[in-house]
């Protein structure tokens, strides 16, 4: 086993809602310094063994043909330091699993305190992060220091196990000696075998605090290798070439983390080559219909059907999500140059496609005046960008694809109007034929929508055109004369 196949293991099979539950400092940790304990057992633990166990058969065989009631006498410490392991690994055993929850309790602080760097220096938090992160360290160390005193108790029992088979060898073989049953180069003989069990003996510990660590950290490991994936690939799943019409049927859906019910009986159907936005307050369930349509989540009542009547559960994943370009609200970018980023959407893109899709996404004229044009490395999250400047990336990454199905969950909040005009300008352009749906707080006058759906509460408050939901003078009119407002 390695921390690749491990990691990779995570990956696939893991949920969402997993995700939330654990957190980053501890994945990373059981992807690592478990594995790596599995990895201590599955090679030098077993190599010792297979070499202990031949070494004392071995030398016990030849021990009796010398003298088979020596060699009982002499064995006599073995069970004592059997049920003496026995005992001791128990301890061993409880007390890893508590360092590896400690491990990765300090690997969690760390990467939260390094991630969050910023907000700590900030809030001048910095004594109280560190006051914080050596708590936690003592009590790695105070865990790791009473599993030594468990681990010190063994080669002090070797030693005094071993010494005393040695004087029986010498007391017994002295008797026998006298007796004239043996002759004393067997004592000599005895005592040379009892000095080559020594090693074996006392790799037992070691071998045995190996063994009970990677058990330790196998047990954690198989907590992720065996949690099974709540979205996966249903037995009819199919490829299929979408044609990007959709349509909601009645979807509910209740966010099982929280419980709080995001979507009631939503239903609406969007056509091929038709471009919506999806507009609401806060809270009103927009994100939600980005997250059922690249199946983040499954609906909990309801169906979403693609090319009219295939249900997205008999679409692969893999051929779905091939064909959604999605830009979530929550843009994520990678410690990597500004070309891969973009191409991360196209592994295969030339670099022209790149340009291109840059282009598109009115980020070129900022990135050509980066110090390295697009092979800047944007740094952890892409931390050297500005807010703006990574969403427009984002986007980027999304157009390259080009999906049959460009999906924008409020990606537009970090840039300027004249930047957001040129955008969705661009975007005019680049959704002719296919579909587009742009879920936002803002309305847009520039972008024509063929229908724009308005949320409340999770229901369907309204849905028209722009002029025909003006008309209605309801929540659609209100925002936008809220907004028209706050413009002036």
């Amino acid at each position: 086993m390695t921390s690749a196949t491990t990691f990779t293991t995570i990956i696939n099979a893991c949920r969402r809602l997993f995700y939330k539950r654990n957190r980053t400092g501890d994945l990373m940790a059981r992807a690592t310094e478990d594995v790596n304990r599995v990895r201590m057992y599955l090679g030098p633990a077993i190599m010792y063994t297979v070499n202990m166990a031949a070494t004392m058969i071995i030398t016990i065989i030849a021990m009796l043909q010398v003298d088979v009631p020596m060699t009982i006498y002499v064995l006599i410490p073995l069970p004592i330091l059997s049920i003496s392991i026995y005992f001791v690994n128990s301890i061993i055993h409880q007390r890893s699993e508590q360092i590896q929850q400690e491990m990765s309790r300090l690997t969690s602080t760390a990467q939260e305190a390094f991630s969050g760097i910023r907000v700590v220096k900030a809030y001048v938090q910095e004594p109280a992060t560190l006051d914080y992160f050596e708590a936690n360290a003592e009590q790695y160390k105070q865990k790791t220091l009473r599993m030594a005193q468990v681990q010190a108790l063994f080669q002090p029992l070797m030693v005094l196990l071993i010494g005393l088979s040695i004087i029986l060898t010498i007391y017994i073989g002295g008797q026998k000696v006298i007796a004239g049953s043996i002759t004393a180069g067997n004592i000599a003989e005895f005592i040379i075998y009892v000095t080559m069990l020594t090693w074996p003996v006392t790799s037992i510990g070691w071998v045995a605090s190996l063994i009970q660590r990677a058990a330790a950290s196998q047990k954690r490991i198989n907590e992720f290798m065996q949690t099974p994936a709540d979205i996966t690939d249903s037995p009819q799943a199919k490829a299929l070439d979408l044609d990007g019409a959709v349509r909601f049927d009645d979807v509910s859906f209740t966010y099982p983390d929280t419980g709080i019910q995001a979507l009631r009986n939503v239903s609406f159907e969007m056509q091929r080559g038709e471009r919506w936005a999806i507009v609401g307050p806060h809270g009103s369930g927009k994100s939600t219909i980005a997250d059922l349509l690249v199946r983040k989540y499954d609906t909990t009542a309801g169906n979403i059907y693609f090319n009219g009547d295939a249900e997205i559960r008999h679409i692969s994943l893999a051929a779905l999500r091939h064909q959604i370009g999605y830009v979530p609200q929550d843009v994520f970018l990678f410690s990597d140059t500004v070309n891969n980023n973009i191409a991360f959407g196209l592994p295969q893109a030339t670099h022209e496609q790149v340009i291109t899709a840059a282009q598109q996404a009115a980020i070129y004229d900022d990135i050509m005046r980066l110090p390295d044009n697009f092979d800047t490395v944007v740094g952890e999250r892409g931390v050297t960008l500005s807010g703006g400047q990574k969403q427009r990336v984002s986007i980027a990454r999304a157009l390259i694809k080009e999906p049959q199905l460009l999906l924008l969950d409020d990606c537009l909040s970090a840039v300027d109007t004249a930047t957001e005009r040129q955008i969705l300008a661009t975007l005019d352009q680049y959704v002719q034929g296919k579909n587009a749906i742009i879920i936002t707080h803002r309305i847009f006058s520039l972008l024509h929508f063929d229908q724009i759906l308005v949320l409340d509460n999770g229901t369907v408050a309204e849905q028209g055109t722009h002029d025909e939901l003006l008309a209605q003078g309801g929540i659609y009119a209100n925002l936008y004369e809220l907004q028209a407002t706050q413009a002036l």
